[in-house]
Parts: structure tokens; sequence; C-alpha cells
């Protein structure tokens, strides 16, 4: 078990005073048998009316609506986490249908049809062409082919940062070479889609001691989960080639990477040129106190 301290700070601000609309904010992961949320203290400037709720994919999810005018907004969330890793590595899928091509059961079949089903367009082919230059044969253990593409992702493009704006077109991506890891992501997912597999887009933390050599970090993190049988839902990290890595800190699922943003809403007024920062800070926390 690692225990963490996550901190989030967004701050917006504006030249002139805006009102807001409602905000959606997705900053608490939900409690599971892989976390457990410890401590949980979200604060927001200007104040308004909070209420959380789940939505349809359990996410854990804020609706916030700040009051008044003002020129800036702020939204604090600090988190204290155990986090209880599951490695992948000794795990053994000795299902047959856990193979190329991938075979669902009818049952999860019908749970799993929205995630299975591809998003975006790809108009020339450039995706389609880059997936089958890189699709395994028949037979493959579907495993197998999940770390090898995961792999490949991480080598084959140049991260390259970007603070702001949604994912990249998975095929725009691979015209590019390069992205960052919420374009990596959602390559992943759409690729994995166009063959069979039912792929999420996941957002989070990434706890990265010294941020030696790992791409990510520092920020708001983004990765793929793929549904296999025996193994239920299984993170791969193609901007790092992570599997299952207690180090991946999940806090949204959806099927888009719209649908995962950590702080989405809107203003009313013309508040001039705006500016947004985002700071992450993850680390170990404090140890609990021993028992008297």
């Amino acid at each position: 078990m690692t225990r963490l301290s996550i901190r989030h700070e967004t701050l917006y601000t504006y030249e002139r005073p805006v009102s807001f609309a409602p905000h959606r904010l997705l900053v608490r992961p939900r409690d599971s048998h892989a976390i457990r949320v410890v401590d949980a203290l979200l604060t927001v400037s200007p104040p308004g009316e909070m209420r959380w709720m789940y939505d349809a994919l359990g996410n854990s999810v804020c609706s916030f609506t700040p009051q008044g005018e003002s020129t800036s907004l702020s939204i604090v969330s600090e988190l204290v986490i155990e986090r209880y890793p599951a490695p992948l590595a000794k795990l053994q899928v000795a299902d047959p249908q856990t193979a190329n091509p991938i075979v669902y059961a009818p049952a999860d079949r019908a749970v799993l049809a929205p995630f299975i089903e591809p998003v975006t367009e790809d108009p020339d082919g450039a995706l389609l062409e880059w997936l089958r230059a890189r699709a395994g044969g028949t037979y493959e253990p579907a495993l197998n082919f999940l770390l090898r593409l995961n792999r490949t992702i991480h080598a084959e493009f140049e991260y390259q940062w970007r603070d702001i704006g949604g994912a990249q077109e998975p095929s725009h991506t691979v015209q590019l070479g390069s992205g960052t890891c919420r374009d990596f992501a959602w390559l992943m997912v759409e690729a994995l889609r166009r063959l069979g597999y039912a792929a999420r887009f996941v957002t989070g933390y990434l706890y990265s001691p010294g941020h030696d050599g790992v791409r990510g970090a520092g920020a708001t993190h983004a990765w793929c989960e793929v549904f296999l049988p025996e193994l239920g839902w299984t993170e791969f990290d193609p901007t790092n080639a992570l599997a299952e890595s207690a180090d991946l800190i999940p806090v949204a699922v959806a099927r888009t990477p719209a649908e995962a943003a950590p702080i989405s809403g809107a203003i009313f007024g013309d508040g001039g040129e705006s500016n947004l920062t985002v700071e992450v800070d993850v680390r170990p926390a404090d140890p609990l106190p021993a028992a008297a």
C-alpha cells in the first residue's frame, strides 16, 4: 500500500469581472479495492453551491456554481489516498477467448457496447494503416498484444507537453508523430475499438518520485483502460509504457476525453483576456500516527 498526498490547483483569471454557469468537477477518486480516500478537502473562490453525485459511469462528480462576479476562479482539491497495487506481471490468462480476435461473453458485451464502437473518423485511413502495420496475428494472446501496443506508442511517438486544448484526433496524432498524454491515450482507445476491444479514456494523477524519465508528471494525466475476460478493466499508460501501475491514480473514466475533463463549465460576460494555470503535486503523505 502507498499513502499519497495530492494537491490539484486550478486558477482561471480574467481581465474584467464575469459571472459563472454551473461547473462540473471531476477531481475526487471513487473509493474501491484499489484506492481508499482517507481525507478530501475542496476549496473554491468565489464560494458557491456544491452538490455531489455519481454519474452513469460511477465517477464522483461535484456540481459547483460560483456565486456573484469575479475576475478569478480558484478550485483547489487536496486529497490523502491509499493506493493498493495489483501487479499485472504474475497474472495468467487461461481463457482461450482472450486472444485475437477478442471475444466477450454476451452479458459483458451488452454492457461494453458503448466502449467498443469507435467515436472518431479516419477520413484518410491514416489510423487504420498505422494499426494494421502493428496488429498481431490471430491467436496472439490479447494481453501480449496490448502490452506490445502500449510499448509501441511510447517508443514511436514524441511527447510534447500541451497545457490547453482537448485531445487530438487519433489520425492526426499518427500523422504528426507527436502529442501529449491525452493524445496517446485517445489514440490507443480508438485504435483498440477498431479491433473490437472495449476501451475507455481515463484521467487522474501520476505519482512520479523525482519525475526522472517520466512523461506527464506535475499535471493531470490520461491513460487507457481495456476490458479483458478474467482481468476486467486493465490500465495501460502508453505515454510511459506502464500497465496496472500503482503510480497511476484514476479519478474518472469516460467514453471520450471531453467527458473526462477534470473541470468544465462556462462564464457569462466579456472577461477579456483570460489565463488558466494548473498545478498538480503528488507526494508521499505523512504516515498515520502510531496507536497508543
